[in-house]
């Protein structure tokens, strides 16, 4: 719809959902038609912005991020699993689905609009096929190592895309020792640490995602990972009673805190997981640590693992703060877009 100031001057077109807390998303300043090929061209050049990426799946289309207000579309090799996000984007379904198509010719275009955003503007959650046919399963491959995307039945669109660029960061700072991935779900984190490490011990309270970390590991026909179902926190104590270090540790829990409400909450417990993960490190060790709760904000993650490290007594240096893949960009002026944030850090005691 057409958006103009009270003197009835033209501000630009947006999306309206007039049950939504945000009422209006702004598309463009202009007066062009916003039609299929305005989809299409916007969509493409989302998409050039990510030619070099050495991956066959990768966000093609962030939101806010790419100028597309509500709008993800993930890449998963030959096919697309896309995200309607808000009433206003419902609406110009048709458009949008004609976009996708004609910008990425996929073999199949897959709406995974089942998030529960959808709920606050007033629209079904649904898994439909849009175009084609999108599998099941779909094997993708990250700078050497493949794993099977779960376009129906996984997490987000199919698979956590936005820590590509960490899984391969920490991969390159993997010792030779034995490694720790909690919260693993379907191991993307273990099968790089695999390569590297003598034994990976991976983590996570659901036996179905371990499952399919172990078709992952004989995707890439690594034997050095032992699944273990367990509660982190609680396994994390039994390790620390019985001594046990490791040369790489990894945390990559899901979002402790929901809302702001929870937020001192949520701080409390990644405090406890960091600080026995910490006292968990060999010397010279590595400890990937992340956070995707947007309600704690950087400064919060780092005053938080500051503390933890005071309290386990351990020195820790700062490699990298990290964030989302690149594929996820992050804008200042929607800090909605920066909610994942990360930190590599070495113990140098």
């Amino acid at each position: 719809m057409t958006v103009t100031d009270r003197r009835g001057r033209h501000l630009g077109q947006a999306l309206h959902s007039p049950k939504s807390e945000i009422r209006l998303r702004l598309l463009t300043a202009g007066r062009e038609p916003v039609d299929a090929a305005w989809w299409r061209d916007h969509i493409a050049a989302a998409a050039r912005r990510r030619a070099d990426i050495s991956a066959t799946a990768y966000r093609v289309v962030h939101g806010e991020g790419d100028g597309l207000p509500s709008l993800v579309v993930d890449r998963y090799g030959p096919y697309v699993v896309a995200q309607l996000l808000s009433a206003g984007l419902e609406q110009r379904r048709e458009d949008v689905l004609h976009g996708i198509d004609a910008a990425l010719a996929p073999e199949g275009i897959l709406l995974r609009n089942d998030t529960a955003v959808r709920r606050h503007e007033g629209l079904p959650l649904e898994i439909v096929p849009a175009r084609g046919t999108v599998p099941d399963s779909v094997a993708v491959e990250e700078s050497g190592v493949r794993y099977l995307a779960a376009p129906r039945t996984g997490q987000k669109t199919g698979a956590f895309l936005d820590q590509r660029e960490n899984r391969i960061l920490v991969g390159a700072h993997t010792g030779a020792g034995r490694a720790l991935d909690l919260f693993t779900y379907h191991g993307s984190f273990a099968l790089h640490l695999a390569r590297r490490a003598a034994e990976v011990v991976a983590v996570d309270s659901s036996g179905d995602a371990l499952a399919r970390g172990r078709e992952n590991a004989a995707l890439n026909g690594l034997t050095n990972i032992a699944w273990r179902e367990a509660n982190a926190f609680d396994l994390l104590r039994e390790l620390e009673r019985r001594r046990e270090t490791f040369d790489t540790v990894v945390l990559d829990p899901p979002a402790f805190a929901k809302s702001k409400e929870s937020v001192v909450r949520a701080l409390a417990g990644y405090k406890e997981i960091n600080l026995r993960a910490m006292r968990l490190i060999a010397p010279g060790g590595i400890l990937f640590t992340c956070s995707c709760s947007y309600h704690v904000g950087r400064g919060l993650f780092m005053d938080m693992l500051g503390d933890a490290a005071r309290d386990a007594r351990r020195r820790l240096e700062l490699l990298a703060i990290t964030g989302a893949g690149r594929d996820h960009p992050e804008l200042l002026s929607v800090p909605e877009t920066g909610y994942l944030k990360g930190a590599l850090l070495r113990a140098v005691d």
